[in-house]
């Protein structure tokens, strides 16, 4: 479990492609703090580390994984977002995170509005039921909120902070982020869909 508050950031420093997996060597600030089976959040899913040695990690993404998410595009020198799980007397200043990304978005526009940003994000419609105006969303690990919010689009805000601490940075129209819908509201749309 998550809370979409990121920690730090990491570089990818090797790709490997093994059968239908790829296999990631990152560096971060926290890559010699991990342990082996450890659950990080990297760009907002859910990874377990599998190896730590000279400062970086090791992590693989199987092949669902890379059908749901942005990391199949990730190469030697992408930046990414990292998180630790949640610990059960910390604070929780984002929303429940499960890292379980549900699908990519594409980024269509990024605007500078005097010291914050403002992106607007297209996503699979099949989803607009897990959406709401004003509601928690997960954008590359980040718990951010939704507004604007149309049957296949979303905007978020991002403070100075956030911007300059995070791969927000980095995002550009052209550009997929990796996506999660808030847990409460994906048990709330299941059981409506029951009862129809």
């Amino acid at each position: 479990m998550f809370t979409g508050i990121i920690e730090t950031q990491g570089v990818i420093k090797k790709v490997i492609a093994k059968g239908t997996n790829q296999i990631f060597w990152i560096k971060s600030p926290v890559s010699s703090k991990l342990k082996v089976d450890q659950s990080v959040a990297h760009n907002g899913v859910c990874l377990t580390v599998e190896e730590v040695k000279n400062n970086r990690h090791r992590v693989t993404a199987i092949a669902e994984t890379l059908a749901k998410t942005n990391l199949g595009d990730w190469d030697a020198g992408t930046q990414i977002n990292l998180e630790r799980c949640l610990r059960i007397n910390d604070r929780l200043d984002g929303h429940f995170v499960q890292g379980h990304v549900d699908a990519t978005a594409m980024c269509i526009d990024k605007k500078e509005k005097h010291g914050s940003w403002e992106f607007s994000f297209e996503f699979p419609a099949e989803f607009n039921s897990l959406i709401i105006e004003k509601g928690s969303i997960t954008v590359n690990g980040i718990s951010l909120t939704a507004f604007n919010v149309t049957d296949s689009n979303f905007d978020v805000a991002i403070v100075p902070y956030t911007f300059d601490n995070t791969n927000m940075r980095l995002v550009n129209a052209g550009q997929k982020v990796n996506i999660e819908f808030d847990m409460l509201g994906k048990y709330i749309d299941r059981k409506l869909s029951l009862n129809k």
